[in-house]
């Protein structure tokens, strides 16, 4: 049996920049991480569209608005002296309808409430940042400080300086039970690890992790797909910066957007938010989990009758965009002369964790980190948790108990 301070399940970029700073912190030195994967970043963290977001987005107060702006400045500083990739391209917002003009100055309150510098833009101050851009309204949102890195990059980079800190990563470990009064895992494999604190950063398989805890077992995963399709030839657009649509607030999708790549050879249209067939169902017969789908979608169809969150906005605008048609149409509605023959399907594509409360029968907008005596579960860790990164760790930290343990 290995012992070891702290146990970390997850090796994406919320377990990776855990253990970066609880040791840059002195709070641990004897740190292990297991991934269930070969290799770091094979799902949610690798997969991230890579915009580093500014802030605009959140509710004032919450958990996200608190870590975004500081998470999103402490990342950017990070690559930038490691010469890693790095565009800092902005982004601009703009509503696809007249009626949404009033949602211009909330989203605006909100990126100031939250200290994101942000401007309301006029057609012809839009124009200047994308000529073949255009607001229904008259007005859209300039966030000059939306940056787009590489996350596999930031991945590998974490783990080399990770293992140079003497911090273990052991790859292919597959957890089989936790014992928490005894304070000790058995992963598939029959080895058993006692540990003083565990922090659960699984993404995907968080809550399963948390209820091997008895912990948290009002919270389930639904699964939400996110495929992106990728303009053919920029040289016809000369799109240089994020253009992403005024989102509708009241449901945690942003809406199909465009991305430049952090390497600027692609721009990149997406993601859709479609209901996955299995936590990691990235390929058609891939992870499929037909329980686990019929179980939400009853739960999405009772979302739907009940509009909650106005859960029918999300489905009637949004659930189809995995068809091309629609997909091209939520691209029309913000560059107008985008055609059928200038896209195609890309194989960037990811799954969202979004967390699911079964009490509330609603689906959770902010993080959730539920402590119990020796541990510490990371749920919700949906955008903008890779931007926020360290800042959400130090604030994981700062809220759990793992400074207590003996």
């Amino acid at each position: 049996m290995e012992s070891t301070e702290i146990i970390i399940i997850g090796g994406g970029m919320v377990g990776l920049s855990l253990a970066y700073q609880l040791f840059e912190r002195g709070i641990a030195k004897d740190i292990i991480i297991f991934e269930k994967e070969k290799d770091l970043g094979v799902h949610t963290s690798g997969r991230n569209s890579g915009v580093l977001h500014a802030g605009i987005y959140y509710k004032p107060g919450s958990l996200k608005a608190k870590v975004c702006i500081e998470g999103a400045k402490r990342l950017k500083a990070w690559v930038s002296s490691r010469n890693l990739t790095l565009n800092s391209c902005g982004k601009v917002v703009i509503p696809t309808k007249i009626s949404q003009d009033s949602e211009i100055d909330l989203l605006f309150k909100r990126g100031i409430e939250n200290g994101a510098k942000v401007e309301i833009i006029n057609n012809k101050e839009l124009k200047k940042i994308e000529p073949l851009t255009e607001s229904p309204s008259g007005r859209a949102i300039w966030s000059p400080n939306t940056l787009v890195v590489k996350p596999l990059e930031i991945i590998k980079q974490l783990e080399i300086e990770l293992k140079n800190k003497g911090i273990v990563i052991l790859k292919e470990k597959l957890i089989n039970s936790i014992n928490k009064n005894e304070k000790k895992i058995t992963t598939r494999d029959n080895q058993t690890y006692k540990y003083k604190y565990l922090f659960n950063c699984s993404g995907l398989q968080s809550d399963r992790v948390a209820h091997l805890c008895d912990v948290g077992k009002n919270y389930t995963i639904l699964p939400f797909k996110g495929l992106y399709w990728k303009l053919k030839n920029n040289d016809k657009y000369k799109i240089k910066t994020n253009i992403y649509p005024l989102p509708d607030l009241s449901v945690p999708f942003l809406g199909v957007h465009f991305t430049p790549s952090a390497d600027k050879q692609n721009i990149f249209i997406g993601p859709t938010a479609t209901v996955a067939f299995g936590r990691e169902n990235y390929q058609l017969f891939q992870g499929l989990e037909p329980i686990m789908l019929i179980k939400n979608l009853f739960i999405l169809s009772k979302q739907y009758l009940l509009n909650k969150n106005k859960f029918r906005n999300y489905v009637h605008e949004q659930s189809l965009q995995f068809f091309e048609p629609f997909l091209l149409k939520a691209a029309q509605e913000l560059i107008a002369t985008i055609k059928m023959e200038d896209i195609e399907f890309s194989n960037k594509l990811g799954i969202r964790a979004q967390l699911f409360d079964t009490n509330k029968m609603q689906l959770v907008d902010d993080f959730v980190c539920i402590n119990d005596y020796s541990s510490t579960h990371v749920l919700n860790a949906v955008s903008p948790a890779f931007t926020s990164s360290f800042a959400l760790a130090d604030l994981i930290i700062n809220s759990s108990k793992v400074t207590s343990q003996e």
